[in-house]
């Protein structure tokens, strides 16, 4: 059955009721089982249990077979622009560490393919204490939910001796923190052109960019942004 990602939510969250729910990681060789306690598959195993629910649960989806490309699944097969699919996970100890895109090669994407802008990224938090996982809690959001401004660039970005690598996320179900989520995806837009200017790396090609996105954007969506 064809699902959008906010009924997939409500269906994972509130009807199957996730959140709390408990779990341990196995392995085993031969007659031997040992019971996993580091965290460093975690994430690949939550997406593996995930595509298992879809199943179980009825839900029609195609699985990105490129683990390392945009985006984990497509909720709609007969529209590969509708109902993209990211899954995050992170430790909810230690808080969101986890990139939201590749910083150049989400720029470039945009100028073709700026729906983009609407897929829905599918979080859960884990909490794991002598081998037993507990989902703490599960978000759906969009990218300019998560992604937020820092002290360096009007945009949170991963850089290393003066390169950016990926987007960032924010801390965004935390009042404590520092700098909050986009209010709107023109407010991320217009962050992510200023950093393409700040960078010294874009800051030369940058001319056009936003205005080309905005009209790819409206040629996918018929929506035009308004990005001032």
């Amino acid at each position: 059955m064809k699902y959008i990602a906010a009924d997939l939510y409500d269906k994972l969250v509130n009807e199957y009721g996730i959140i709390g729910e408990t779990g341990k990681i196995s392995f085993t060789v031969k007659d031997l089982t040992i019971t996993v306690k580091t965290k460093d598959t975690v994430g690949n195993l939550l997406q593996e249990w995930l595509k298992a629910w879809f199943r179980f649960a009825d839900i029609d989806f195609v699985e990105n077979t490129n683990t390392q490309s945009f985006p984990d699944f497509l909720l709609d097969k007969d529209n590969t622009k509708k109902g993209l699919l990211e899954v995050k996970s992170f430790d909810f100890d230690r808080g969101p560490g986890f990139d939201l895109a590749n910083f150049d090669s989400y720029c470039e994407s945009l100028l073709n393919a700026a729906y983009r802008l609407d897929s829905d990224y599918l979080i859960l938090a884990y909490q794991m204490k002598e081998g037993i996982l507990e989902i703490k809690n599960v978000w759906l959001k969009k990218i300019w939910e998560l992604a937020c401004p820092s002290s360096t660039y009007p945009l949170k970005v991963q850089e290393k001796k003066g390169i950016i690598y990926n987007i960032r996320s924010s801390v965004w179900y935390s009042d404590r923190a520092r700098f909050k989520p986009f209010n709107s995806v023109e407010a991320f837009l217009t962050a992510l052109n200023e950093t393409r200017y700040q960078y010294p790396q874009t800051r030369h090609s940058n001319g056009h960019w936003l205005r080309k996105v905005v009209k790819n954007y409206q040629e996918h969506t018929g929506i035009l942004l308004d990005v001032g």
